[in-house]
């Protein structure tokens, strides 16, 4: 058995957020391009040809974009004018409950910094995005099914992961994707300083649910702020109601 992989404590950290089902409205010109942001030139294609997609399927209907009544009306409107369409940074665009509680807004400098430079989120539409990139409003789960595309985690698995991959050489990476979004992406684990992926459990030893996605956010903010090492920020991290089952990826796992 080879020796293990001695980790670096002076590795950058690298963070892996979903984004958010709902979205802050609105946002600035420039209008938005597939090649916007910091993955625009990789992903360029690719985003194009899901537009071209949503175009032809009028936006989406209530089976492919999951929301009924007026929130398919306004997911139909915002699928169907992407190109050009108002941006907004990615922490502001991203809402719900784990952005909540990542609570960006209210970052200090250096956190944001850090923030800036560490958090990465997997997209149905986007592929990747920057912490900062420019997003418009949308509407596509990465578990959704496409016609001429399929299910879109395993369409963006092959690009997706070699961009994310040559990012992450040298982070510490901490994965806090849930399932369907780690389905995009297949890790090269021995070309970072480490990885863990991250599963909040119940005191009762249940696997959490939903009822979680406020304690991510409070534990990516909790890693932001930490000045520890990431496995240290990991074990310091406490919550009255889950704990951290925390997995370290397998020399040659991929």
């Amino acid at each position: 058995m080879p020796p293990k992989k001695a980790v670096s404590t002076k590795a950058p950290i690298a963070i892996l957020l979903p984004p958010s089902e709902g979205k802050a409205g609105g946002g600035a010109k420039p209008g938005w391009r597939p090649s916007n942001g910091d993955f625009g030139r990789a992903f360029a294609k690719q985003r194009a040809e899901l537009l071209a997609v949503l175009e032809s399927l009028g936006g989406g209907d209530a089976k492919l974009l999951g929301v009924g009544g007026r929130n398919l009306e306004e997911a139909q409107r915002a699928n169907l004018s992407l190109l050009g369409s108002p941006t907004l940074p990615a922490h502001q665009r991203y809402t719900g409950v784990v952005w909540d509680h990542l609570a960006p807004s209210t970052m200090t400098a250096a956190v944001r910094r850090r923030a800036s430079e560490s958090v990465l989120v997997i997209s149905g539409l986007l592929g990747l995005v920057g912490f900062d990139d420019p997003v418009p409003d949308y509407k596509l789960k990465i578990g959704a099914s496409l016609p001429t595309v399929g299910k879109l985690a395993t369409w963006w698995r092959e690009p997706l992961s070699k961009a994310l991959n040559a990012r992450l050489a040298g982070h510490h990476v901490i994965d806090l994707l849930p399932n369907e979004h780690r389905a995009a992406w297949t890790p090269t684990p021995d070309a970072y300083a480490s990885l863990r992926s991250v599963t909040f459990v119940e005191k009762s030893g249940k696997v959490a649910g939903h009822d979680a996605k406020a304690a991510k956010g409070l534990l990516a903010r909790h890693l932001l702020e930490s000045k520890s090492a990431p496995d240290d920020a990991l074990r310091a991290w406490t919550h009255p109601r889950f704990r951290l089952e925390i997995r370290e990826a397998s020399p040659g796992r991929s």
